[in-house]
């Protein structure tokens, strides 16, 4: 296990992470520190704990609506495929209508030549 030391808000912190994963957990903590610095410069010095308490429901706040959106599109997804499954049934069903349609056309035609000859 990796040990990254990461900044947020001006402090140090010491956080375990599996191998090959520091840099995304080091990204994560500047996004951290940006909002938190965001947050301060829109409602000045508020106290650390009150700033962090408000980044932290900022981002549950952007992950609800992500995983609304993710639902939504989840959705749309499934019913593009059932749609899909739907018309390639039907897709099949015809082809092998114009298929039955065809070789009946053809034995007709057959038929007719041996009656001209």
């Amino acid at each position: 296990m990796a040990q990254v030391a990461v900044n947020v808000a001006g402090k140090s912190y010491r956080i375990g992470c599996n191998d090959g994963e520091e840099a995304h957990l080091l990204a994560l903590a500047e996004t951290v520190d940006a909002k938190i610095a965001e947050l301060r410069q829109t409602f000045g010095e508020i106290g650390d704990m009150r700033l962090h308490v408000m980044a932290a429901l900022t981002f549950a706040d952007e992950t609800s609506e992500m995983r609304k959106r993710l639902d939504r599109l989840e959705a749309e997804i499934a019913t593009l495929q059932q749609e899909g499954h739907a018309r390639e049934s039907q897709a099949r069903s015809e082809t092998e209508q114009l298929a039955t349609a065809l070789d009946a056309a053809a034995q007709r035609v057959e038929t007719l030549t041996k009656k001209l000859k």
